[in-house]
């Protein structure tokens, strides 16, 4: 069955950088021939849309939160999300979701996607 695998969450202190990475399990296809997009959650809260990118990497969307600190590219068949700047508020488990529907952009609804990874742990701290 195929995997999403996440990638390079950590412990940061507030103004730092992060990269989260998401590969699929062996079927790259997955990955590469899909949209794909990041969501979160953080504790007692509901999972949000993050960023996402079409299948060519040529349109990207990101939520109000992140805007202009954070960006999701494609490279190697993979889909990295570069955090910067960031914020007490970020700290939350972040997912990589795939659409492997004909959708060619990303939707901001956690129901269009059918491929989720396990989740990355990012927290900033003060």
């Amino acid at each position: 069955q195929v995997r999403l695998v996440e990638s390079g969450g950590g412990l940061v202190q507030a103004g730092e950088s992060l990269r989260l990475s998401c590969a699929d399990s062996g079927r790259t296809f997955t990955v590469a021939g899909s949209v794909v997009a990041w969501f979160r959650q953080a504790p007692g809260k509901a999972r949000e849309f993050v960023a996402g990118i079409d299948r060519k990497g040529t349109t990207t969307d990101y939520s109000d939160y992140v805007k202009g600190r954070f960006a999701i590219v494609r490279a190697e068949g993979t889909v990295i999300l570069q955090m910067n700047r960031l914020k007490p508020e970020d700290t939350a488990v972040y997912y990589c979701a795939a659409d492997v529907s004909l959708r060619i952009t990303p939707a901001r609804d956690r129901g269009a996607y059918g491929y989720w990874g396990q989740g990355a742990q990012v927290t900033v701290s003060e």
